[in-house]
């Protein structure tokens, strides 16, 4: 006995579905032909309601799908990589830095500097000291006697491995000695805020911040007055502070009192001249006095 299942026939595809659908366009209204059935104009399968139904929420359901599969949005693109600030051209254009440049440059640390600023989160800040703050170094601060090994470490020394915003140095100075790029604790920096005025001390340089050359996140540059020496080059006995030079006194005239200099009292001032006024007073008091006399002589 033949298994009654191998007469039912596998379940259409959804190519033999959309043939289905296509050929009811072409079949007369009341007749289709089935996948896998042939049709013939003189033996035709009416169609039940039924049918007619499910052809028709068979194609309602395939317009859906394909009409979703067409209005799903796009991904989007990727936003576009941030520019990178090329360290060498701003430090060439801003400034007067050329010298800082210099040393940067032959230590290959302007290297180390941007592979921080293009390469990782956290960014770079850079304190970059004007020209003529190398010209002012003292005999005994000369970089002319470093070696390429401290020369590099000096020029690490001026960064620190974070981008840092003029307004976060508030409470980066609550955190002191914060550590830069040369490492190591006699490579530190020690930062105030002072309503504003950033102040940077590494032992043998104590200087400010004078203005943001850049700084836009991940790059922050600030000029600076001096040059930072660390005490890892220079030592720890550090030459103390001269102390201000006292503001000069200035001498303060006497003040008249009544009309008399000095501040002696009454009794060791000499006494003064009678006035005019005086003068004629008395001579009027005489004359009176001796024309009563007169009269009285007479009398």
């Amino acid at each position: 006995m033949e298994d009654e299942n191998d007469d039912v026939p596998p379940p259409p595809s959804i190519s033999d579905l959309i043939k289905w659908i296509s050929s009811t366009a072409s079949t007369p209204q009341n007749c289709i032909a089935l996948p896998g059935e042939s049709f013939s104009l003189h033996s035709k399968r009416e169609m039940n309601k039924m049918d007619f139904m499910a052809c028709g929420t068979v194609t309602v359901l395939l317009l859906l799908w394909f009409s979703s599969a067409n209005a799903q949005s796009p991904t989007p693109a990727p936003a576009p990589a941030p520019e990178h600030v090329n360290l060498t051209d701003l430090l060439s254009v801003a400034g007067p830095f050329h010298t800082f440049l210099n040393y940067l440059q032959s230590t290959k640390v302007i290297e180390t500097f941007q592979n921080q600023a293009n390469n990782t989160d956290e960014g770079i800040t850079i304190f970059v000291p004007r020209d003529q703050a190398f010209s002012s170094l003292k005999k005994q601060q000369s970089l002319s006697n470093l070696t390429q090994d401290q020369l590099r470490s000096l020029c690490l020394f001026h960064a620190l491995p974070h981008y840092y915003s003029l307004s976060d140095f508030r409470n980066l100075s609550q955190r002191n000695p914060i550590p830069t790029f040369a490492g190591g604790p006699n490579y530190a920096l020690n930062f105030t805020d002072n309503a504003g005025t950033i102040r940077i001390d590494s032992g043998w340089t104590r200087t400010k911040v004078t203005s943001a050359v850049h700084a836009a996140d991940p790059v922050a540059i600030y000029e600076t007055d001096r040059v930072l020496l660390p005490e890892a080059i220079f030592g720890t006995d550090i030459p103390p502070t001269p102390a201000p030079a006292p503001s000069p006194v200035t001498d303060i005239a006497p003040v008249a009192d009544g009309g008399r200099s000095g501040s002696g009292s009454s009794s060791s001032s000499p006494t003064s001249a009678p006035s005019s006024s005086e003068r004629i007073s008395s001579f009027g008091v005489s004359a009176i006095v001796g024309g009563v006399l007169f009269m009285l002589a007479v009398c």
